[in-house]
Formats: C-alpha cells, sequence, structure tokens
C-alpha cells in the first residue's frame, strides 16, 4: 500500500492560479484609467446614465401663513394694499347712533317711511294734545270716550240691521276684536319697570352730584340751565312744551336725514367753543378743577 505523500499531492495541481481578468474588464491594466475613473464607470453600471435634459428648478411659491400647522397659501388683495383711512367722526355727538338704536317700527314713524301711516299717528296724537290745551283732561276723556262709544254703538246696530234685512248670519261685527287677547305680559312689564327704575336711579344720583356740588364747574352749568327754563317756562306752558316735543321729534330726525353734513359742522363748531370757555373757566377757578385720584 503507497504511502501518502503530501509533496506529490502539490506537484499535482497547476503551477500558476492565476486567472487573466483583462478579459472579462477592458479598464484592468489601461494606464489611463485612475481609481476614481473605475469608480464613476462602476457606478453608471448600476446607476444608469445621466439624464439627457437639466431637472427644472421649482418656481418660488407665494408666502404661507399657517394655522393650526395647516399650510394656506396668501396672496395680496387690493384692499391689504390700501393704506388704512380714519373713519370720519360723527359731529353730531352720536345723534345719528341714537337714532338708530330706536325701534324699526318707531324709526319708520318718525321718518315717514309710510306718509299714511306717521300722518294719522301724528294728526291723531297732535289733535288730542290741542284738544287737552284748551280743555281739561276730564271732559277730553269724557269727550273721546264719548264719541268712541257713539260710532261702535251705529256701527253694531246697522250691522244688525243689515243682517236681518239679507238674512245673513254674520255674527257680533267685533268678533275678531273680542277674541283678540290684550293682556300685557308678565316678563315685558317686569323688563318695562327695570328699565324705568334704572334710568331713576341713575337721575337721582346726577341730581345729588349737581346739588351738592360735588363739582363746581357742572352746578354752574346747572343753575344757568335752570335760568333759562325759567324764561322758557314764562313764555310757555308744560302743554304748549309738549305739543313742541311732539312736533319736533316727526320733523327734526328727517330734517336732520337730509341735512346732515351742514348740522355736524354747526355742531362741531359750537362744541369747540363751548369747550373752550369751559377750559378758560376752570384753569381760572382751581376749585372747579375735578381732583385726580
Amino acid at each position: 500500500m503507497e504511502e501518502f505523500n503530501p509533496e506529490s499531492t502539490q506537484s499535482s495541481q497547476p503551477e500558476s492560479n492565476d486567472f487573466d481578468f483583462e478579459k472579462l474588464d477592458p479598464l484592468v491594466g489601461d494606464p489611463a484609467v485612475t481609481s476614481s475613473t473605475r469608480e464613476e464607470a462602476e457606478e453608471d453600471l448600476y446607476t444608469g446614465p445621466p439624464p439627457s435634459a437639466p431637472v427644472p428648478e421649482p418656481e418660488p411659491s407665494k408666502p404661507l401663513v399657517t394655522f393650526d400647522d395647516e399650510p394656506v397659501q396668501v396672496s395680496p388683495t387690493p384692499d391689504s394694499t390700501k393704506e388704512a383711512t380714519p373713519e370720519k367722526s360723527d359731529g353730531s355727538g352720536g345723534l345719528a347712533a341714537r337714532l338708530q338704536t330706536l325701534d324699526p317700527r318707531v324709526k319708520d314713524l318718525i321718518y315717514w317711511r309710510d306718509v299714511k301711516k306717521s300722518g294719522v299717528v301724528f294728526g291723531s296724537v297732535f289733535i288730542l294734545l290741542l284738544s287737552l290745551s284748551l280743555f281739561s283732561v276730564l271732559s277730553v276723556f269724557a269727550y273721546l270716550s264719548l264719541a268712541i262709544l257713539t260710532v261702535t254703538i251705529s256701527f253694531r246696530v246697522y250691522k244688525q240691521i243689515l243682517q236681518a234685512v239679507q238674512k245673513t248670519g254674520d255674527g257680533h261685527p267685533f268678533k275678531q276684536f273680542l277674541e283678540a287677547e290684550v293682556e300685557i305680559p308678565s316678563d315685558k312689564a317686569h323688563h318695562v319697570a327695570d328699565h324705568i327704575v334704572e334710568h331713576i336711579n341713575r337721575d337721582i344720583v346726577r341730581l345729588r352730584r349737581l346739588f351738592l356740588v360735588e363739582d363746581i364747574v357742572d352746578s354752574i352749568k346747572f343753575g344757568l340751565l335752570l335760568w333759562v327754563l325759567t324764561y322758557i317756562g314764562g313764555w310757555f306752558n308744560g302743554m304748549t312744551l309738549i305739543i313742541l316735543g311732539w312736533v319736533a321729534i316727526f320733523t327734526l330726525p328727517k330734517v336732520y336725514e337730509q341735512y346732515q353734513g351742514p348740522i355736524d359742522q354747526y355742531v362741531d363748531l359750537i362744541k369747540t367753543n363751548v369747550n373752550n370757555v369751559i377750559s378758560q373757566v376752570q384753569a381760572k377757578i382751581p376749585i372747579g378743577k375735578k381732583k385726580t385720584q
């Protein structure tokens, strides 16, 4: 049996294990090819050729504003670029704003939106006030009630005779008025009462500070107003003033609506002169200056 000889095994293997890689990769062995060129070639082998056309850059987008992490695109509007212009102040001291707070039905009456309705309301109350100025309240109430009762009784008798002649059963002519609810809701009555009490309390506090001379300038102005009222009371009685007030309610708002611009200018001029006089009085009378806390 032959012995195993390792030298004979090594001699049986091929003398060289070198493999010719130049046949597979032509870049191997080329002195002009550097390592960087070889790396670029290997990268192109896997990624493919570069794109033929350059990728266009994205256009700059408009500014974004985020609300709750949600981008919202904002485009400038013409109104946002305009400069803020100061609003025109109400020269009449808020008279137009006070008129706008009225009930829509009252506004329609005093602005004569419906001429017939406004004329009926204005004329009926005006005649009633004139009657009260000429006669006593008791006489006016009795004559007015007697006139209304005469009209209703005459109309009731006329309808009954008409139904008897035509043999119809229309019923009472004032049935719809008799069945209508005329009760005053308690919640509205309480609301009106609370509103009146609030105004009364406010006026009591105001009169207290005027009569007890909390501020001497305000008390002097109040005294001048009372002095003017003495002359007005000598010229007119109370009922005449109420009639003039009723006429003014139905005329002045409409006149102000049509000539608001000139009226505001004159009111501004009067207010400026009055404020100048008051400031001069307060400067000459130290006691007239309000204490600053």
